[in-house]
């Protein structure tokens, strides 16, 4: 009932087991708290936030327009809804060293797991986009070491993304990956490799987590959760995939309300009633207090 009853304290130690459980760990992308509990349910260790989900879901593009504020505010709700740890797109850090610091302390402040920070100009575009452009060495460890001594909780991920792979190559991700472990970084994120070699030559150049972005429509193939573990990648996400599969069901519904003047041919792909008021608990708030929440459960069917 309400919100989680584990600390955040505890789901970062839940995260940093599973991505040194030597098992691969699958955290599907959340679009809102409810689709979180979801995710739970579902039985996934994980829950992944999207800056690209937030962004959208604000009706924006994904290219560094949404806020500290909004992304902490966002993520905050999601991971108070859930019992897993959270990890959360934190773009470039919203700044330069000192507004990454404060980044990191407002996103444990909202019970977050851990984030990762890239390494693109601020503003940044999405990462499976072309002429992405990354800043130099120097200033990609900066933020990563802020984040790191920022922390106030030592379990707190700091994860580095970096986007260099597009620009310059494998070879300068394999070099960029190794600097920011040294500036600090607990997991690293190549984003936008080619294929398996390209994740196996990240994993040979450090040895801390790795993480796979599996995004529809992206510069990846959609790798299987056993291919992805062969090359030694420790966490894969999903980070849009349940928007868009909600938003595709939302047009196709009111498509079909715009061109028959009714939603019945839909109703039977739709999420029931009782199955929507069971991910709510409202059986617990009925428990709770029968003086004030007395209604009945509808049955399964409806």
């Amino acid at each position: 009932m309400l919100y989680s009853t584990t600390t955040p304290e505890q789901k970062r130690l839940k995260l940093r087991e599973l991505l040194n459980s030597g098992t691969i760990a699958q955290f599907p992308g959340a679009f809102n708290p409810l689709s979180a509990r979801l995710i739970e349910e579902k039985g996934f260790p994980g829950v992944y936030i999207s800056g690209a989900v937030l962004a959208n879901d604000l009706g924006l593009p994904d290219i560094g327009l949404t806020t500290l504020t909004e992304v902490a505010t966002r993520a905050g709700q999601i991971a108070r809804m859930t019992e897993l740890p959270c990890l959360v797109d934190a773009d470039t850090g919203f700044g330069e060293p000192m507004n990454v610091a404060r980044t990191i302390q407002e996103l444990e402040n909202a019970g977050l797991a851990g984030c990762h920070i890239e390494d693109q100009f601020n503003p940044k575009r999405c990462g499976h986009l072309d002429g992405k452009n990354v800043v130099d060495v120097d200033t990609a460890a900066k933020r990563i070491r802020a984040a790191a001594d920022a922390r106030r909780d030592p379990n707190f991920l700091i994860m580095a993304r970096t986007d260099i792979r597009a620009v310059d190559g494998i070879e300068a991700a394999q070099e960029r990956a190794k600097a920011l472990v040294d500036a600090g970084a607990d997991a690293i994120f190549p984003e936008a490799m080619k294929d398996l070699s390209e994740f196996q030559a990240i994993r040979d150049a450090v040895d801390v987590p790795i993480l796979a972005n599996m995004t529809e429509f992206g510069k990846s193939e959609l790798f299987t959760v056993e291919q992805l573990q062969g090359v030694g990648v420790n966490m894969v996400i999903y980070p849009v995939t349940l928007l868009r599969i909600a938003m595709g069901a939302a047009e196709r519904t009111l498509e079909t309300i715009k061109a028959t003047g009714t939603q019945e041919a839909q109703v039977e792909n739709m999420l029931t009633r009782a199955r929507l008021y069971d991910l709510v608990d409202y059986e617990a708030y009925n428990h709770f207090d029968t003086s004030v929440f007395n209604f009945q459960i509808p049955g399964l069917s409806r």
